[in-house]
């Protein structure tokens, strides 16, 4: 099984952060960055489970500068099999999702993971706009992913409640809390 994780780089929720410029610039002086948490405590953590449990590997994906290597090398130490970084300014969300694509359409992968959002834009925009571009069934805000065979069995949450859907790979899945 060969998995893409997409991976961005968020500042640390802890982190004190300040504006300028009448409050529209970001000052990023002093902020400790880290791993955008729905991308690693969701996406890559289940995608390396799978991987355990299937066989394969995790290509963990950045687009962005050389910076960005910081919160690479955690993802390949938390247990990704290689990384990759598109070295280009991530200037907003279609910029990352049309790398993404890409890159994916170049390889071939049996899943393409995401987390649901990042924390500091909170869009939720790129894992769409990578399914659409590389023409793949999109599941987004799952929970839960149950493979077996080339069938795939997502929990995701809606309003009110669950759903529980079955979807065919390759496809593309954003990672929400319950992964």
């Amino acid at each position: 099984m060969k998995i893409l994780v997409c991976i961005s780089k968020t500042p640390d929720t802890t982190a004190k952060i300040a504006f300028t410029e009448n409050n529209t610039k970001f000052v990023s002086d002093g902020v400790q960055w880290i791993i955008n948490p729905y991308d690693e405590w969701y996406a890559l953590v289940r995608a390396i489970e799978l991987t355990e449990q299937h066989g394969g590997n995790v290509t963990v994906l950045n687009v962005g500068p050389a910076s960005n290597d910081i919160v690479i090398r955690k993802a390949l130490a938390i247990g990704g099999s290689d990384a990759v970084r598109i070295d280009t300014e991530a200037s907003d969300a279609y910029t990352v999702a049309s790398n993404i694509a890409a890159y994916a359409k170049s390889k071939t992968f049996d899943l393409i993971f995401l987390g649901k959002e990042t924390i500091d834009y909170n869009g939720s925009e790129v894992g769409a706009m990578v399914a659409e571009l590389v023409d793949l069934p999109y599941v987004s805000y799952a929970s839960s992913l149950e493979i077996s065979g080339t069938t795939s069995t997502v929990t995701r949450d809606i309003e009110g409640g669950v759903e529980v859907c079955q979807v065919e790979g390759p496809f593309v899945l954003s990672a929400a809390k319950g992964m």
